[in-house]
Parts: C-alpha cells; sequence; structure tokens
C-alpha cells in the first residue's frame, strides 16, 4: 500500500517528534534524580548536621553556666543552666523526629540519656555535696561529669561525620551522575539529530523520487520521445499526475505518427511534379526552346535553385521519415573516407571560394578504409560542410580532421568552422528537427533545422555517435565517432 505525501510526511514528523520526545524524557529523569539528591541535602543532610553542632554549642553554654555557678552560688546561673537544658532537649528531640537512619537515632538517643544523667548528676549530686564538702565534691563530680560530657561530644562527632560522609558521597556521586547524564544527554542528541536527519531524508526521498523520475520522463518527451514507458510507483497524491503525463505521451506520440506519416505523404507527392518543373526549368536554361534575354536567364536560374533546394528539403523529410519507421537500408561496405570527405569538399568549393573561405582537409594517415555506407555518411559530411560554410565569416577557414583512434577501436571525424560559435542554451537541442538556435533566428540564415537531425540518424545507425562543442566567438566544432569493425545497428 502507498502512503499519501500528507501520511509520509506526518508518520516522518511524527518520528521525530518521538525521538525528541525520548531524549527530553531521558534528560527530565536525570534532572528529577538530580532534584531528589539536592533535596535530600538541603532538607535533612544539612539541618541534621546544623543540629549537632547547635547542641554543642548549647552543651558548651551548659558547660559555662555549670562552673559560673560553682564559682559564685548564685541562682541565676542554675536558671540559665536549666534554660539551656530545656533548649537542649527540645532541638535534641526536633532533631530525632527528623532522622531516619536507625544508627544515628541510636546515637542521638545515646545522647539524650547522657544528658539526662548529666542533669541529674549536676541537680541531685554536685550541688549537695558541693555544699557540705566543696572540695571533695567538686572532685567526684568531675571524676562522673568528664565521662558523660566526653561520651556526648563523641557521639555528636560520630553522628556530624556520618552525615558529612553521607554529603561528601552524594555530592561526588551528583557530580559524577551530572557528567554522565550530561555525556549521554549528548550522544542522545546526536543521535536523534542524525535519525531526524535520516527519516527525514527518506520521507523526502519517497517523495522526491517519482517526481525526479516524473521529471525525466516529461524531459524525454520534450526531447521527442512520446513513446518511453512511464511506469512510476508514486504516492496517491501523485498518481493522477503520473497518469496525465503517461496520457499527455500517448497523445503526442499519435500526433507525431500523423505528422510524420503527413510529411512523407506530402514529400511523395510533391517530390515528382518539383522535379519535372526543375528539368523544365534547366531545359528552358539551355535555351531548348529558344534564346532568353539576361533578365529571363535571371529569374528561372532563381526558379532551379528555388526547385533544388525544395527538392533536397523533401529528399530529407523522406529520408527522417524512412528512418524514423525504421525503413531506410544501408549498404555497408569498405570505404574510403578520405575520399568520401574530397567529394564533400568538392560540391562546397566554389560557394567556398566564392565567400574566400579556405577548407582544410588533415589525415594523417591518407586513405582511410572502414565499412559504412559512403552515401549516407557523404550526406553528413555535406550537412557538417554546409553549415561550417553558412556560420563562417569570409575570409575565415572550415577545417576537417579526420584520424583513427585504434585503441577505442574508433574512426574520429571532427569539422570545425570560424563562426561566432553556438550559444550554450542552443547546444542540447541542435540535434532536434526544425530546430533553430536563437543567433540563426536572429540573422535570419537560410536553413530548415534538418541536416544535423538527418546526420545524427545516420551516424547512430551506424553504432557511432555524433556531439558539437563550441565557445561563444571562437567558433564550433562537430565530432563524429564511428565504430572502425563496422555499423552493428545499421540495416
Amino acid at each position: 500500500m502507498r502512503l499519501s505525501i500528507f501520511w509520509r510526511s506526518a508518520l516522518g514528523s511524527l518520528a521525530i517528534i518521538l525521538v525528541l520526545a525520548g531524549v527530553n524524557l531521558y534528560a527530565l529523569n536525570q534532572l528529577r534524580s538530580l532534584a531528589s539528591l539536592s533535596t535530600e541535602l538541603v532538607a535533612y543532610r544539612y539541618p541534621a548536621i546544623e543540629g549537632a553542632k547547635r547542641l554543642v554549642d548549647i552543651l558548651s553554654a551548659q558547660l559555662r553556666s555549670e562552673r559560673k555557678f560553682l564559682v559564685v552560688r548564685d541562682n541565676v546561673f542554675l536558671r540559665e543552666f536549666d534554660e539551656q537544658s530545656e533548649e537542649f532537649r527540645h532541638t535534641l528531640t526536633t532533631l530525632m523526629n527528623r532522622e531516619t537512619s536507625p544508627d544515628e537515632l541510636a546515637l542521638l538517643k545515646e545522647v539524650e540519656s547522657l544528658h539526662a544523667q548529666y542533669q541529674i548528676l549536676f541537680h541531685d549530686d554536685a550541688d549537695l555535696k558541693i555544699v557540705s564538702s566543696p572540695e571533695l565534691s567538686y572532685e567526684l563530680y568531675e571524676k562522673q561529669r568528664l565521662p558523660l560530657i566526653g561520651r556526648m561530644t563523641r557521639a555528636f562527632e560520630i553522628y556530624t561525620g556520618n552525615h558529612q560522609d553521607r554529603v561528601s558521597t552524594a555530592v561526588s556521586a551528583s557530580s559524577v551522575r551530572a557528567e554522565q547524564a550530561q555525556a549521554i544527554t549528548q550522544q542522545l542528541v546526536i543521535v536523534a539529530l542524525f535519525l531526524g536527519l535520516g527519516l527525514a531524508m527518506i520521507a523526502s526521498y519517497g517523495v522526491m523520487r517519482p517526481l525526479r523520475r516524473l521529471q525525466e520522463s516529461i524531459t524525454q518527451i520534450g526531447q521527442g520521445n512520446f513513446g518511453a514507458a512511464i511506469d512510476i510507483p508514486a504516492p496517491k497524491d501523485l498518481l493522477n499526475l503520473v497518469e496525465t503525463v503517461r496520457w499527455m505521451g500517448k497523445k503526442l506520440q499519435e500526433l507525431d505518427d500523423m505528422k510524420t506519416e503527413f510529411l512523407a505523404h506530402i514529400s511523395h507527392e510533391l517530390r515528382t511534379p518539383l522535379a519535372s518543373i526543375r528539368e523544365g526549368t534547366h531545359l528552358l536554361l539551355d535555351e531548348i526552346p529558344g534564346p532568353l534575354a539576361p533578365a529571363q536567364r535571371q529569374t528561372l536560374q532563381i526558379m532551379a535553385d528555388s526547385s533544388h533546394r525544395l527538392i533536397h528539403l523533401i529528399s530529407t523529410l523522406l529520408d527522417l521519415s524512412k528512418m524514423e519507421a525504421g525503413m531506410m537500408t544501408y549498404q555497408i561496405a569498405s570505404t574510403d573516407l578520405y575520399r568520401v570527405a574530397e567529394s564533400s569538399v568538392g560540391k562546397v568549393r566554389l560557394l567556398a571560394e566564392s565567400r574566400q573561405i579556405q577548407i582544410v582537409l588533415d589525415s594523417s594517415n591518407g586513405a582511410l578504409w572502414i565499412p559504412v555506407d559512403g552515401p549516407r555518411i557523404e550526406q553528413v559530411l555535406d550537412n557538417l560542410l554546409s553549415n561550417a560554410l553558412k556560420f563562417s565569416p569570409s575570409g575565415g577557414a572550415v577545417s576537417i580532421r579526420m584520424v583513427r583512434l585504434v585503441q577505442e577501436k574508433l574512426m574520429k571525424i571532427d569539422v570545425t568552422d570560424s563562426g561566432p560559435g553556438v550559444p550554450p542554451e542552443d547546444l542540447p537541442h541542435i540535434f532536434e528537427r526544425f530546430y533553430q538556435g536563437r543567433r540563426q533566428r536572429k540573422t535570419a540564415v537560410a536553413g530548415s533545422g534538418l541536416g544535423l537531425a538527418l546526420a545524427k540518424k545516420i551516424v547512430e545507425a551506424h553504432g557511432g555517435r555524433i556531439w558539437a562543442e563550441s565557445e561563444p566567438g571562437k567558433g564550433a566544432t562537430f565530432h563524429v565517432a564511428l565504430p572502425l569493425n563496422g555499423g552493428e545497428q545499421a540495416k
């Protein structure tokens, strides 16, 4: 099932969106984990450490209040001690309520028990003994108090150290995790980018490929190949367009067949009366019926030239019709191309001399024998020489160069003129029937636009190739390449 362009674009876009959504979800999950870790540090670990430090500060304040009371025996310091004890119990209770670790909770409970013992020791024992026997009671009190304070201090150090170790571990893990998340996210973004580009290219290729093939088919139709098969797998949206192009090619082929048949028929019908007109004109020019006045001779000469051009045009049309219908026959035989070229040069020598154009025939190998249909190849050279002389200025030169390329198994013929050259926009079309370049239309150079089309058909029938090269203002060169083993395609 072929998807439409809309669904191809929609599915491609959806795939890209899903890939990017996956990358975003991964990044969001990593951010959530880091945020959770930060929350744990801010809401639990740091408050626990600060609470432990606060308890140590309160305990230190109690010790100071205790010493002041023992020195001056003022109840003010006793009340301060009691207030600080209450604050210590309240802070410790808050810290115990927040604590979630069993080990740390056990340490806090131990501190709670030790602090209670410390209070009892101060109130019940130390104060009474200090009153009855101060020196003895103070020594005994110190022996009992110091272990309690040392154990509480040690418990606070262990508690704070445990939390600080966990904070350090969490920060290190957070840093490592953040680096890993950044690296993985970058990789996923790169993968998503390339995957997105790949999906976009696949979706675009699925749309552009049938369009390019359709463009190639339309180009072939524009070049006159109306019968080319148009079998293009395309999305639903383009199937109607493909069918329309196929129908257009079929109709153009029918019209071209009708035109070819009409030209062949009318050319055949016109050639006989034109031949009679030409022969009658020649009889008059030979003064068979009687002498001619100069003005009469001039008029008859124009008629003879015109009839000759018409007969040549009609013969060319008939030859083209036969070639396109596959009815042209070729008599392949070993032929000296040098003599064929000399014959073509001889036909246009008088015209070249009248315009002071030099024709140079160059063949470094002398006789060049090759199996071809001599008259047809001579027809090709006639057309190329005629074009070269037509566009070369007075005093210019036209050269014919022939060389045997043994390694490529080809016979190469180059016809070069000294004219204005062929514009780049005309080069791809000069071998089409009835095509006349822009410069030729502007300068009104006589021509039918059939000579090069006929030459191309003949060369290709011999299994060869013909093409042109030109630079504006530097003339043009027409190349003909014929196989040395004979035209396998010639019939």
